[in-house]
């Protein structure tokens, strides 16, 4: 297993066993003493049961950064009831590290496989992590991103993408 997924795995059987926050490890790998965000995504028998990440560094590291989220993507996801202990066993996590956003000139510098993107619009914003299944195309990336973020379908934005860095678990 590799060690950021051990991480958020670790962190979230501890939080919803006992509601203690897992300490940062004192032995970090090098990718965990990285800023960067991430996001820690939990799916349950295949379907998605909790995302929540952060789209620049809001911590100290990385491994902060997997701790606190993945005790929300658990806990907070205002989409799902929190996890109980009953379900940590059939619990799938994924953790995304985030490249740098850059804001995009044209539409053509989009890959939906490859980028992910984040949509403003005045204080409004929206991401959507690359790779997803079921969005093959850059408009619906955009539309989704931009539903997300409760910004009308016609209303103009500012498109920035990023990489990700994606870890899977069982």
């Amino acid at each position: 297993m590799h060690p950021l997924i051990k991480l958020a795995k670790d962190t979230i059987e501890r939080y919803i066993r006992s509601g203690e926050i897992m300490p940062v490890p004192e032995e970090l790998t090098d990718e965990m003493k990285e800023r960067r965000g991430t996001f820690v995504s939990l799916k349950k028998r295949g379907i998605l049961r909790g995302c929540i990440g952060t789209i620049s560094h809001s911590h100290s590291n990385v491994a902060e950064e997997i701790i606190i989220n993945a005790i929300s993507a658990a806990t907070k996801d205002p989409r799902f009831p929190p996890v109980t202990i009953g379900e940590l066993d059939d619990l799938n996590i994924s953790v995304d590290v985030l490249s740098e956003a850059e804001k995009i000139s044209d539409m053509d510098q989009l890959d939906p496989k490859r980028y992910g993107v984040i949509v403003t619009s005045g204080w409004k914003k929206g991401l959507l992590l690359p790779d997803i299944e079921g969005v093959n195309s850059v408009e619906e990336q955009i539309e989704i991103a931009k539903e997300k973020a409760g910004i009308g379908s016609n209303e103009d934005v500012e498109i920035m993408r990023f990489e990700v860095k994606r870890y899977k678990g069982s």
